[in-house]
């Protein structure tokens, strides 16, 4: 069998631009104002920016060393450190499959909401509108007795759109698209920020959002919270990554390339957060309330806190315009990256060419997500899915592998000099202790609180019944689908794989590089 050379990057902007794009998503946008405002305000920056150093970028630069070193998706990369992690990386995969299933189902709300805005349709009540007359919400979880068709066409029109970027390949589908998405959602939010600086009551919304409260770095959990933002919004823990690096150059630096994404990632997090508290201290100088009592964050925020703004400011159309189109651009390269996931662990996985794997498997993610999501049920399962694929996928997931590979099989030494060879920036010890005690010590302690917190009270007042099926059943399924995934046989064309023989028409790539 003639195996076919991996695709790589056309540039090291093409990959940096892919990269920042899978980490810049919904959760920076919605997610990081309202952690910062709760966690000490312009104090939560300091412990924000020590998880950043200590966890956020030396776990993308092991992520990119492993991607690039090995040249595969996560499980077959896994396999060639020891062959029975190959289950911690079709866990991550799983764990991919399930998040894309709901992530385009929020895309799709951002598109109709696009629309909703030139006529602000959801008029005095923006809360009534979002659950009753677009989502039409169930009264209780755990029931599902209609489609909604306002969500299920967009979400196929998502679906499609992810789908033809990818079926593109690597350079001209997700590159060229990040090329466009990138600066597109940069001059759109900047607009955004501008603007809602010039509203009444802008400075309310960011005094409340900046002004420090130092007594709360004494506080575990703000420490705690810190490490969770950072390590939720990189995009690490479940193979993107290692996925986006596998098709580097082998010459590519690695740890200057996770400078750029992470630093990249953080600044517009602050960007997203001064837009937001400068929109939401406008609301509050309108309602005459502090501004704590507009702040919200995640589908709260988005889909009713800004609608309700859209419809008292100025030429609040084009503004929520603006402020959709940004969500969608961003939720689209991150969707895009957690797709390739899938479809590139399959292609490794049985020598499946590009087009049948993205439209067989990334097809298979599409109709699942269509048949589970645009019902008047859906919203509880997207919820209860969200928060325990989260919490005991990505944050799970990450801690064993970073166990694994750092306790048992002792490969970041292995790692350290593989980075070392092409990076400007040379690791030093404490890129080893930062993964091998403090990050592997944080992630634990997460573990301990998120199960106490799950244990003293059932997420959201759910049923138990409901959260073992839609919660704990989806993360569970993950695990064991990832686990049965990996005793399967690796075989390619009907041969078996040589996992430690390299293509030698990547070689030859390789020595044309520039």
């Amino acid at each position: 069998m003639t195996e076919q050379p991996r695709e790589q990057w056309a540039t090291r902007a093409g990959f940096l631009l892919a990269a920042i794009g899978s980490a810049i998503g919904l959760g920076n946008i919605w997610r990081f104002p309202a952690v910062a405002f709760e966690n000490g305000g312009g104090a939560f920056l300091l412990p924000y920016l020590v998880a950043l150093l200590t966890a956020g970028i030396p776990l993308l630069i092991m992520e990119y060393t492993i991607g690039r070193k090995y040249r595969m998706s996560p499980p077959a990369a896994l396999r060639r450190m020891a062959r029975p992690a190959e289950a911690l990386g079709w866990w991550q995969v799983m764990v991919s499959f399930v998040i894309a299933t709901y992530y385009a189902v929020i895309l799709a709300w951002a598109v109709r909401y696009v629309g909703f805005s030139v006529g602000q349709q959801w008029g005095d009540d923006p809360e009534g509108f979002l659950f009753g007359t677009f989502l039409k919400v169930a009264p209780s979880p755990g029931t599902v007795s209609s489609y909604v068709p306002g969500v299920l066409w967009p979400l196929i029109a998502v679906w499609a759109v992810v789908l033809v970027i990818l079926a593109f390949g690597i350079r001209r589908g997700i590159e060229r698209a990040n090329k466009i998405f990138i600066p597109l959602l940069v001059v759109f939010f900047t607009a955004l920020v501008i603007r809602s600086l010039t509203l009444d009551g802008a400075s309310a919304g960011l005094d409340a959002l900046f002004s420090p409260d130092w007594s709360e770095l004494g506080n575990g959990s703000v420490w705690v919270a810190a490490y969770g933002q950072i390590f939720f919004s990189l995009s690490i823990g479940f193979g993107i990554m290692v996925t986006y690096a596998s098709y580097l150059r082998r010459r590519a630096d690695l740890t200057g390339s996770a400078m750029v994404a992470g630093f990249a990632n953080s600044s517009f997090e602050i960007l997203a957060g001064i837009g937001v508290f400068a929109t939401l201290g406008f609301m509050a100088t309108s309602a005459g309330v502090p501004v704590g009592e507009v702040a919200t964050s995640g589908l709260g925020l988005a889909f009713v806190a800004f609608p309700t703004v859209i419809s008292q400011m100025p030429l609040g159309g084009l503004f929520g315009v603006v402020f959709f189109v940004s969500l969608v651009i961003a939720g689209l390269s991150s969707l895009i990256s957690i797709v390739q996931v899938v479809v590139s662990a399959v292609q490794d996985r049985t020598g499946m060419r590009r087009l049948p794997a993205v439209f067989g498997v990334g097809g298979l993610v599409a109709i699942v997500s269509i048949l589970l999501y645009p019902t008047d049920g859906g919203l509880y399962l997207l919820d209860a899915s969200d928060h325990f694929i989260n919490q005991y996928g990505i944050a799970l997931a990450a801690l064993v592998a970073l166990v694994v590979i750092a306790w048992f099989l002792r490969a970041l030494p292995g790692l350290q000099a593989h980075a070392d060879e092409t990076s400007a920036i040379r690791l030093g010890h404490w890129w080893r202790i930062c993964l091998g005690v403090i990050t592997p010590l944080v992630l634990g302690w997460m573990m301990v609180d998120s199960l106490r917190a799950e244990f003293d009270e059932n997420y959201e007042g759910y049923s138990t019944g409901f959260l073992l099926v839609s919660g704990w059943g989806v993360a569970i399924f993950a695990l064991l689908v990832g686990i049965l995934l990996s005793l399967l046989p690796w075989k390619a064309g009907g041969e078996d794989i040589d996992l430690d023989m390299e293509a030698p028409a990547e070689r030859a790539a390789d020595r044309k590089e520039p």
